[in-house]
């Protein structure tokens, strides 16, 4: 049976196409999903593309987590099921506390679109286990709220169960504390961050094709389990 990947859509979401094609690169079948619907189809997991989603003039998120799709994605989160949130959905994600944090204004003030190099710190996640620990990878960033933050508490406790997924590396493109540029909850089925692996799943448009191990290795974390 083909492997379902959910790709959630707000108003606003500026990559859900781009998401759902690096989820039929790695091998799955895209399954697109409205903010309004709450039946997730059947989908064997879920990802938060980025862009934005309504309400981010308040709080980036904020309202987005209120979503009916919402509901159900944090029901079946915190009983296993692999969720991923990029960029604008790495906010709704610690919106939602499946994550802790937040993400708030880049400490330049300025929209950053580049190509990031990053380092995994943790390749034991549902969505990174085709990586090994401190392999350096690039993927495009683009973000004007893109910071990670979190009280001093939160950020130790994260470092010391080794759940910082991954971090900047040469240059904190946007303040984040700690170069965090993503994390995952205690289970390891929920990780966000704010780079875009969906945009270097091929030569053809990426800079790498880094980013296409997040979606394989979720799909060998369904087949195993």
């Amino acid at each position: 049976m083909t492997t379902r990947v959910g790709v959630v859509t707000f108003p606003g979401s500026l990559d859900d196409v781009d998401a759902r094609r690096a989820v039929r690169l790695a091998g799955a079948e895209p399954v697109a999903l409205w903010h309004r619907d709450k039946n997730l189809h059947q989908v064997d997991a879920v990802v938060l593309p980025g862009g934005f989603s309504y309400g981010d003039y308040l709080r980036c998120g904020a309202i987005a987590r209120f979503s009916p799709v919402m509901e159900t994605i944090v029901d079946q989160a915190r009983a296993g099921l692999p969720v991923l949130g990029i960029c604008n959905g790495f906010q709704v994600l610690c919106e939602s506390h499946l994550l802790p944090g937040a993400l708030t204004r880049n400490d330049h003030l300025h929209f950053v679109c580049r190509d990031q190099k990053l380092r995994v710190e943790n390749a034991d996640t549902a969505w990174t286990s085709d990586y090994t620990a401190g392999q350096e990878i690039t993927v495009p960033l683009k973000n004007g709220e893109g910071g990670y933050v979190a009280d001093e508490r939160t950020l130790d406790e994260l470092e010391a169960t080794g759940r910082v997924v991954f971090r900047y590396v040469d240059v904190n493109p946007n303040g984040s504390r700690r170069d965090i540029a993503g994390i995952t909850n205690e289970a390891g089925n929920v990780v966000g961050l704010m780079p875009h692996p969906e945009h270097a799943v091929e030569t053809l448009t990426g800079p790498t094709t880094d980013g296409l191990g997040f979606f394989t290795s979720v799909l060998k974390k369904l087949v195993t389990t």
